[in-house]
């Protein structure tokens, strides 16, 4: 293993934090909200400790798999860790674990708060909530691979153990390239719904924080009601639309840009996707309805914003779906699992995963039927290799192994079986508000120190899909030679 190149590239993404951090130092001056010390005294320290991991010259630059993987997991764990500074030192929350916790939550695009209220806040430590979910968004090293020219494009292995989902397409040998594109793109959704919110009248700043929780699919906010304190269908309907386009595979508008249009609106997955949100909305539209006798418009228009925020695992709310039906809230767990497309800004299990689940139940169904015929598992008309379908259902089982080990820890406070399977799947699959006592008006500062450690993790496991932080902690790992 490359450490002295681990480390310098460690170097090169803690000094991109440092920069980060500066809108909201500025923020801070501008507003005059007393924490412009606890950002400065923050990006001193992230500037020290890179400019002593970028003193470290590597033999070899060569980024060999394993590299990548070590790369991605001490990255976002470092991120994480000094976004934590400013909560701390600005003594907004003074606690380590809850600090630490929240700024997992942020760059991990989860969500999840232990804060019980936020209007009251330094508006310049809401702005960096927003902003570690705006950066965690594609991800902290795609953001380094798009900025610095030094890096090589072997580097496919970070994107590989960064991005979400089963496999990276690799639409170009120059991954520095595509980090640019989606950037590009990236920029522009969050800018173009910036525009959107100011003609809907809402303030700047709020629109600014809204914009980049959306675009991430973050879903920290600067007001307590989060968008149900607007109360106004026009901004629902604008952060839907938005949340569903970045629930979609980001490749799909780079193709659109390339003039690959028809091949972009053929993708199965951004189909199964859509269609899952639109059968979902109708069927909690029909039972608020029939069950809450909720009038029509209200009906739908609460139904597709809440199914878009969970599905897209944004976490936005527009009204207490706690208080929901049963057959409703049974319908947000199953989106809750399934999460957005793959090589989005989502989380979950990926629609692309349960999609090939299907397939292949289907063919193993055919195969009882037809035991001769050969049946090949295809996706978007084109045969999935073996080792990707192993690879899928692997990953499905592991995910369900890290449900219950953290269930099992999770029980210990105490809380109802809802509260605790919730509160576990939100994290996971990078939600953020849950059920019962998580749910869109709750938060997790009642879980014991314990629980919100394993919490915390699985923010962590859910946004870099499990494998990255389990390898960090295998002996094997950091034994075997590249070789």
């Amino acid at each position: 293993m490359n450490l002295r190149l681990i480390s310098k590239s460690l170097g090169a993404l803690l000094a991109i934090v440092a920069v980060c951090m500066l809108p909201s130092l500025i923020m801070s001056m501008v507003y005059s909200d007393g924490c412009a010390p606890a950002f400065t005294l923050t990006i001193v320290i992230l500037t020290a400790v890179s400019l002593i991991m970028n003193s470290i010259k590597p033999k070899s630059t060569e980024i060999y798999p394993r590299d990548g993987f070590a790369i991605v997991g001490f990255g976002w764990i470092l991120s994480a860790v000094f976004g934590a500074l400013p909560f701390l030192i600005s003594g907004v929350i003074p606690s380590v674990t809850d600090a630490l916790f929240e700024s997992v939550s942020g760059f991990t695009t989860t969500g999840a708060s232990i804060l019980a209220e936020v209007e009251s806040l330094p508006r310049s430590i809401i702005f960096w909530r927003s902003f570690t979910n705006w950066m965690g968004g594609v991800g902290v090293l795609a953001l380094m691979m798009a900025i610095l020219p030094s890096v090589k494009a072997n580097s496919i292995h970070i994107m590989q153990a960064e991005a979400p989902g089963p496999y990276v397409d690799k639409f170009t040998p120059r991954i520095s390239w595509v980090a640019r594109i989606l950037y590009v793109i990236y920029v522009g959704i969050t800018f173009s719904e910036v525009i959107f919110l100011l003609l809907g009248g809402v303030p700047l700043y709020d629109a600014v924080v809204f914009s980049m929780s959306t675009t991430s699919t973050g879903g920290f906010s600067s007001r307590d009601l989060s968008v149900g304190a607007y109360n106004s269908a026009y901004i629902e309907i604008v952060i839907t639309v938005f949340m569903l386009l970045c629930g979609i595979n980001l490749s799909l508008y780079q193709m659109i840009l390339r003039g690959k249009i028809k091949a972009a609106l053929k993708d199965s997955e951004a189909r199964f996707f859509l269609s899952v949100f639109v059968c979902a909305t109708v069927f909690i539209t029909i039972n608020l309805v029939a069950r809450n006798n909720t009038a029509f418009p209200e009906a739908i228009r609460h139904a597709a914003f809440q199914v878009s925020t969970l599905i897209t695992s944004t976490g936005f709310s527009s009204m207490d779906f706690n208080m929901w039906p049963e057959f409703s809230k049974t319908i947000l767990i199953m989106v809750m699992f399934m999460g957005g497309c793959t090589g989005s800004t989502a989380g979950g299990i990926k629609c692309m995963r349960i999609l090939l689940i299907f397939k292949i139940l289907r063919n193993e169904l055919a195969k009882i039927l037809h035991p001769n015929a050969v049946h090949v598992t295809r996706l978007n008309g084109k045969p999935v290799e073996e080792s990707v379908l192993t690879g899928i259902l692997s990953f499905v089982i592991l995910y369900m192994l890290v449900l219950a080990a953290s269930m099992v820890v999770i029980s210990l406070d105490g809380f109802s079986l809802t509260t605790s399977f919730t509160a576990v799947l939100a994290t996971v699959s990078n939600m953020g508000p849950g059920l019962d006592m998580v749910g869109p008006m709750g938060n997790y500062s009642g879980f014991s120190d314990l629980s919100k450690i394993v919490l915390t993790v699985c923010m962590l496991l859910g946004r870099l899909e499990i494998y990255p932080i389990i390898l960090l902690c295998a002996p094997s790992f950091w034994k075997q030679s590249n070789k």
